[in-house]
């Protein structure tokens, strides 16, 4: 999340993938950040479970019985699960798709029962009725789904949205990654682009090349202890 691999677990693919060529967090500079997006956490409106708490009961009452949709090993979705799982103590069992798309239509059909994906590609589902959102994974609530708690309400410092930025080679002078940084932010100070933004479903996410980095080093271990956790591998 959004979210191609590059998003919510980008920074963490030197775990998942052991024989890559480059350091993410160390071979680049980081220029700045750009905007983050939640995932939702929602199930097949035949799950009797209306809320994250009453989902986490009924999936302790069924242990292993409930399976898990994600687009694929590794990416945003299946990792944003995979934590839930950790934190909330639930087992669930990961059903691997190659995208949104397939995911959402078996639950939709009722043949998976939960998953984490996108508010761009399920608001719709959401909005009609075909899908029941119990929570954003993000630590607050979107205007693009007001009515939707953050899943960190029922699990505390539960937060798993993906993310963009920008990134240089790290051979770059810092003068040019300050005037991008100060450009790009300037940018997304504007009306305009963050109403675009919120329509989205994302939220601007402004910062420092410092900061940036700073970020992207904490978020990289994060979730190689949520890849540690739960042995995933890239396919």
């Amino acid at each position: 999340m959004l979210p191609p691999r590059q998003s919510v677990n980008a920074p963490s693919d030197g775990y998942m993938y052991q024989n890559l060529k480059f350091n993410f967090v160390k071979d680049i500079a980081p220029v700045a950040s750009v905007v983050r997006v939640p995932l939702v956490m929602e199930v097949n409106p035949s799950v009797p479970a209306k809320t994250v708490p009453e989902f986490i009961a009924y999936a302790k009452a069924n242990p292993g019985r409930l399976n898990m949709a994600s687009a694929g090993n590794g990416t945003p979705q299946h990792l944003a699960g995979e934590l839930f799982r950790m934190m909330a103590g639930v087992s669930l069992t990961h059903l691997p798709y190659r995208g949104s798309a397939p995911a959402l239509a078996d639950l939709i059909a009722g043949q998976v029962q939960v998953a984490f994906d996108t508010t761009a590609a399920s608001i719709g589902f959401i909005k009609a009725g075909k899908l029941r959102a119990l929570a954003l994974t993000s630590s607050t609530r979107s205007a693009a789904l007001p009515g939707v708690p953050a899943l960190g309400d029922f699990v505390p410092g539960y937060e798993a949205s993906g993310w963009y930025g920008v990134g240089a080679p790290k051979t770059i002078p810092r003068e040019i990654v300050d005037k991008l940084n100060q450009n790009i932010n300037a940018a997304l100070g504007d009306a305009e682009v963050q109403a675009r933004f919120t329509e989205l479903g994302a939220t601007v996410f402004k910062s420092s090349p410092a900061e940036f980095g700073a970020f992207i080093a904490a978020d990289t271990e994060k979730w190689a202890k949520v890849i540690q956790f739960s042995g995933t591998k890239a396919d």
